[in-house]
């Protein structure tokens, strides 16, 4: 995925609604309405980062948590730049946290589900961001709908943070 062509385009809106407080609390849910592609990518991942350190997940005590951390933020790029490249850009992304586990969500408005590409070599950009979601997420997938999908995908709490 091409930062950059996800950083680009007309200026987007957005509408953040937060919990309030911090800390780890059961089932907390964080939005992030969006609309155009300039700076989404950026966007969500600060959004995403703050929500993680409300969360206890930063700062890391461990070199272990830093990787999940990092993780988490790099597969938030990578979702929200496929939806900048296939579908306009992203709707909303949503964060759901339940003390041991992350789920990112963004919905899109193309209801086509997410396709592997022909294997191509590594060293070329472009086209691995399914690869890296299989790779660094727990778990994820799409789902339908109305007027698009929603992509998600699932990461662990990184091991000696609050839960």
């Amino acid at each position: 995925m091409d930062q950059e062509a996800a950083d680009s385009g007309p200026v987007g809106g957005v509408h953040e609604s937060r919990m309030s407080g911090g800390g780890a609390r059961q089932g907390q849910v964080r939005r992030l309405l969006l609309f155009g592609t300039r700076g989404v990518v950026t966007r969500c991942r600060d959004f995403t980062a703050e929500a993680l350190a409300d969360w206890g997940w930063t700062p890391a005590r461990t070199e272990e948590a830093q990787e999940r951390v990092d993780d988490v933020l790099l597969l938030v790029s990578e979702v929200v730049t496929n939806a900048c490249l296939h579908a306009d850009g992203p709707e909303e992304l949503v964060l759901h946290h339940d003390g041991e586990r992350l789920r990112v969500e963004v919905a899109d408005g193309n209801p086509e589900r997410p396709a592997r590409r022909r294997p191509r070599a590594a060293s070329l950009p472009g086209g691995h961001g399914l690869m890296v979601l299989d790779r660094l997420a727990g778990d994820w997938g799409s789902e339908p709908r109305e007027g698009g999908k929603v992509v998600w995908l699932e990461v662990r709490r990184p091991p000696g943070a609050p839960s």
